[in-house]
């Protein structure tokens, strides 16, 4: 495998981009579709035949002698949140090209056939719903849920499939079926500081956090703050100030399973120096891949509510947003991504993903496993993000082990 050539793939396709700060390669946008059709060609000379599924994923194929036998499989995607970095998604991509490219270069024959996978639409960046393209590949994703979708500008899901030559309601013909995939693997950035402070080269992933989103609107009385006696108040502030610290401090207790609590949306009205804030809406994300342990901060918020109304006289409601559940990678493939570490003298970590994934759907469909490479400073989506090329490498060199041995190289 060749750096320099890894190198100058992510300089040519970072100039797939909108205008704006760092990367903006939206899903379904005209800039994605043309990174797009520039990795198509790039695996078409590297010998792979390429093909676009009903939900725009990009399936390159690399033929094995045996071609009837279910395809090894790697990707990952290259849709963009608004003023990212060059590589969450994008290194996946980009290190499975060079990875087929290699192969090519040196003439391997595998058994199994080679797949790299670009898949739609990872991102909720743009309609507000994540991991669309390995959902219908998996023949998760909800024909009803999707018409609903719509971007800030107005447009829909089904116009933007328009765009792409694509038709929302042929969607569900891009399911795949358990005996056509043997393996997935899915290299990617970490997106978080733990490779690095632990100076390990290679994550394994163990599994993948899922989400428990709560909305909290609470009703209090906006009132003079100056002729207003503190103990007459009930600022919804400083109750949603209570509940979002009962988070926080239930998330520490739960820090040996990993389990995480934010707070990552407080709004207030009316917001002004001189009143006592009327209302508030608190956003709460709960993950984790402990499900005992991520309930145990769910409880906690819940109790929290109660007592926050009770004591400061308030009227709080919660809904529930969505609730997804941890999904466990395939612990022979966690075993063997390990070994292969081990065998090339790669230091390694076994860890969760605290961010979601296509893998996680990929799990529903065939073993699955994901490789994590550093991320500088636990940066992402942020167009500071970086991980180096020689990183990148060490990736890429378990990545296509991994790939070989599974495909059985001749």
């Amino acid at each position: 495998m060749k750096l320099e050539r890894l190198r100058q793939s992510f300089e040519e396709l970072a100039r797939f981009s909108d205008e704006g700060e760092g990367i903006n390669r939206l899903a379904y946008t005209e800039a994605e579709r043309n990174a797009r059709n520039y990795l198509i060609r790039q695996f078409e000379l590297a010998g792979l035949t390429v093909r676009t599924d009903y939900a725009g994923n990009v399936i390159a194929r690399r033929e094995g002698k045996s071609p009837d036998l279910p395809v090894v499989a790697t990707g990952s995607h290259i849709d963009s949140v608004y003023a990212a970095g060059e590589f969450d998604g994008t290194a996946g991509i980009l290190v499975a090209l060079e990875v087929m490219r290699s192969l090519t270069d040196e003439h391997v024959e595998t058994e199994h056939p080679l797949e790299a996978i670009i898949f739609a639409c990872e991102e909720s960046a743009r309609f507000g719903a994540s991991t669309l393209g390995s959902k219908a590949m998996t023949g998760r994703l909800d024909p009803a849920y999707t018409r609903s979708l719509t971007d800030r500008n107005g447009v829909t899901l089904f116009q933007a499939f328009q765009e792409n030559g694509l038709d929302l309601e042929e969607v569900h013909l891009a399911k795949r079926f358990r005996d056509e995939i043997k393996s997935f693997v899915e290299l990617h950035v970490e997106q978080g500081p733990v490779l690095e402070k632990q100076e390990a080269a290679i994550g394994v992933v163990s599994a993948i956090a899922a989400p428990i989103r709560f909305h909290v609107h609470i009703d209090g009385t906006a009132d003079h703050s100056g002729t207003t006696p503190m103990d007459y108040r009930h600022d919804a502030l400083l109750g949603g100030a209570e509940i979002a610290l009962s988070v926080e401090k239930a998330a520490l207790e739960e820090l040996e399973h990993g389990t995480v609590g934010t707070v990552g949306v407080f709004s207030i009205q009316p917001g002004a120096m001189n009143v006592v804030p009327g209302t508030a809406d608190l956003y709460v994300d709960i993950r984790g891949t402990n499900r005992e342990s991520r309930m145990r901060v769910v409880d906690t918020l819940k109790t929290s509510v109660t007592e926050v109304a009770k004591t400061r006289g308030l009227d709080i409601w919660m809904d529930e947003l969505s609730s997804e559940e941890p999904v466990q990678m395939d612990k022979i493939l966690v075993a063997e991504l390990k070994s292969i570490c081990e065998k090339k003298g790669v230091t390694w970590l076994e860890m969760p993903s605290g961010a979601g994934h296509d893998s996680m759907n990929m799990a529903a469909l065939c073993p699955t496993g994901m490789i994590f490479v550093p991320s500088k400073d636990g940066l992402s989506h942020n167009p500071a993000e970086y991980t180096s090329m020689e990183q990148l490498m060490e990736g890429a060199e378990v990545l296509r082990a991994f790939m070989l041995k599974q495909a059985k190289v001749l």
